[in-house]
């Protein structure tokens, strides 16, 4: 039987030690603000915002909202995000995607500081995650990597195959298990031999998008499965692109859906947001 990779309770635990940093640095008279910006009224971003300005609330990170129309103009969104900028008392900015189609997302990303880019989107620093320099990290595959080492899960010398090749997640996934000495392959949509290469997989961390798509032949005996996607079963339960009951007693260690990767991205974007007033202000 599988251990059970507990995402909320590690993500708990990350809070609460951010909780209690925080609490030292107010003492020292430095204060940490988030700013989060929704154009639109996206229902899933709306949600994932209000989550966003929870955690903030229960680590004491100040969180300023700004809730634009979704008609805002794009010159709009990145005056604000010049302000933001150029504002010493914010120490993260994050603008929430998806964003309405009139704008241009890339132009976005790349407006915001690379030092209040606690989303880890801006090429600078993607570039400072490939060249291993200090740089902000996508959360997710940041929160992946404190699952396994909160897990006490090896990655060094182990095989992991990462499937999906995404900037968000995939990429710097496959980055960061390679900075932890373990020995990657990136699958996709494309890749020809997929349930060869899993099947060979020590650590197989799965971000495919297909709801349920990885099946216990997909899974060597032993590995650890992490499982990143987020669907809605033809039941409107919610579940992940592995097939959980399958796949359970085959693997050493799984991360389940929901309570398994998604509340990690919350917690690292917590971690950046507090990284950020301490590198750069």
């Amino acid at each position: 039987m599988a251990k059970i990779i507990d995402g909320k309770h590690i993500s708990q635990e990350i809070k609460d030690e951010l909780k209690q940093e925080v609490a030292a640095l107010k003492a020292s008279g430095r204060e940490c603000a988030l700013a989060v910006i929704q154009v639109g009224n996206d229902l899933a971003s709306s949600v994932y915002v209000r989550n966003k300005k929870k955690a903030c609330e229960y680590i004491g990170i100040r969180s300023l909202s700004y809730e634009l129309d979704e008609n805002t103009s794009e010159d709009e969104l990145l005056a604000l995000i010049d302000k933001l900028n150029a504002d010493s008392s914010v120490h993260g900015i994050l603008c929430q995607l998806p964003l309405p189609k009139h704008m241009d997302e890339d132009k976005v990303i790349k407006r915001i500081s690379p030092e209040k880019d606690v989303d880890g989107f801006h090429p600078q620093n993607v570039g400072a995650l490939v060249i291993g320099q200090k740089g902000f990290v996508s959360c997710t595959p940041a929160g992946i990597i404190q699952l396994l080492k909160r897990s006490n899960i090896q990655m060094e010398g182990k095989h992991c195959v990462v499937i999906g090749r995404s900037n968000i997640v995939g990429k710097p996934m496959a980055l960061l298990m390679l900075r932890e000495n373990a020995t990657v392959t990136i699958c996709h949509s494309r890749t020809r031999n997929l349930k060869e290469l899993c099947k060979e997989a020590d650590i197989l961390i799965v971000a495919i998008g297909k709801p349920q798509f990885i099946t216990a032949d997909y899974v060597k005996e032993g590995a650890v499965v992490i499982d990143v996607g987020i669907h809605r079963d033809k039941n409107n339960k919610l579940c992940g692109d592995v097939k959980y009951d399958e796949v359970e007693p085959v693997a050493s260690a799984i991360t389940p859906v929901p309570g398994g990767v998604g509340p990690m991205t919350i917690a690292m974007l917590m971690h950046n947001c507090v990284e950020a007033m301490k590198m750069y202000s």
